[in-house]
C-alpha cells in the first residue's frame, strides 16, 4: 500500500514537471514570436518615418505606451495597404497624431 502511494505521487509530479515544462515552452515561443513582430514593426517604421518623426513617436511611447503602439499599427496598415508613398515628416506625424487624440470635452462650472 505504501509503495502503491509513493507510485501514485511520483506519477503525479511527473505530469506537474511535464506541465510546467510545456507551460514554460510556450512561454518562449510567444515570447520570441513577438520580438519577431516588434523587431519586424521596428524595421517598417524606420522607412516610413523620418528620424524627428521617430524621435516624437519613441516620445511618446515614454508617456502613453497603449496609444504609441496604436499609432504605430496604424502607420504600418498603411504602409502595408499602399497608402503612404513617401515618408512621413514630424508635422505630417503632428497633423496625424492630432487626428487620433480623442478631443477633450471642456467643463465650465458656474457659481452662483
Amino acid at each position: 500500500m505504501v509503495d502503491d502511494e509513493l507510485a501514485e505521487l511520483r506519477r503525479r509530479k511527473m505530469e506537474q514537471m511535464q506541465r510546467q515544462a510545456l507551460d514554460q515552452q510556450t512561454m518562449e515561443e510567444e515570447a520570441s514570436r513577438q520580438q519577431q513582430i516588434d523587431a519586424q514593426i521596428r524595421a517598417a517604421l524606420m522607412e516610413i518615418l523620418e528620424p524627428e518623426a521617430r524621435e516624437r513617436l519613441n516620445t511618446i511611447k515614454l508617456t502613453r505606451p497603449d496609444f504609441a503602439k496604436a499609432v504605430e499599427q496604424q502607420l504600418v496598415m498603411l504602409a502595408q495597404s499602399g497608402r503612404i508613398r513617401q515618408r512621413i515628416t514630424d508635422e505630417q506625424l503632428k497633423a496625424l497624431l492630432a487626428q487620433l487624440t480623442p478631443s477633450k470635452k471642456e467643463f465650465r462650472i458656474t457659481r452662483k
